[in-house]
């Protein structure tokens, strides 16, 4: 593709995302000695991760602190004092990508022209079009194939009378 590069909503980025020194960061351990990552810890209170991470990562880091030390204090099972939260917070915050690095990318040039893979796609759904209607009219023309009967001779009455 040229050094262009195809990107994932959020919910489909899994393996390779912008969010991912992010979300797998640990907060912290948990009473049973378990690491809680950032990850873990936005799903148990409900939270798409990966939306949440956007959503962060457009704020100012003071904001995107505030929101996540919020966060952080309503998770009940950590080994972390009250007074750590916040510290946690603007550790986890600094690694969100910079402001505005997470906007979604535009699926067209300066000139109104889409991408080249927009155009192989196109090209690919034009072609079955295509080939599906070009079978169709094919198939619809041709005469219809004789039946074994027509074939046959035509069956001799006989008449009783003789």
């Amino acid at each position: 593709m040229r050094g262009l590069q195809a990107t994932l909503p959020p919910a489909f980025s899994l393996l390779q995302s912008e969010f991912n020194d992010f979300l797998y960061a640990p907060i912290g351990e948990e009473r049973n000695n378990t690491l809680l990552t950032v990850l873990s810890a936005l799903a148990r209170l409900g939270i798409d991760p990966w939306q949440e991470s956007a959503r962060l990562a457009q704020l100012s880091r003071d904001l995107a602190t505030q929101s996540l030390t919020s966060m952080i204090s309503k998770l009940p099972n950590g080994r972390w004092a009250q007074s750590d939260i916040g510290p946690i917070a603007a550790r986890l915050a600094a690694l969100l990508p910079a402001k505005g690095a997470s906007a979604p990318s535009t699926r067209a040039t300066a000139l109104g022209q889409t991408l080249p893979s927009s155009r192989r796609a196109m090209f690919l759904i034009a072609a079955a079009l295509g080939a599906m209607m070009f079978f169709a009219v094919t198939n619809l023309t041709r005469p219809a194939a004789p039946s074994p009967t027509d074939n046959a001779p035509a069956a001799v009455k006989s008449d009783p009378a003789k």
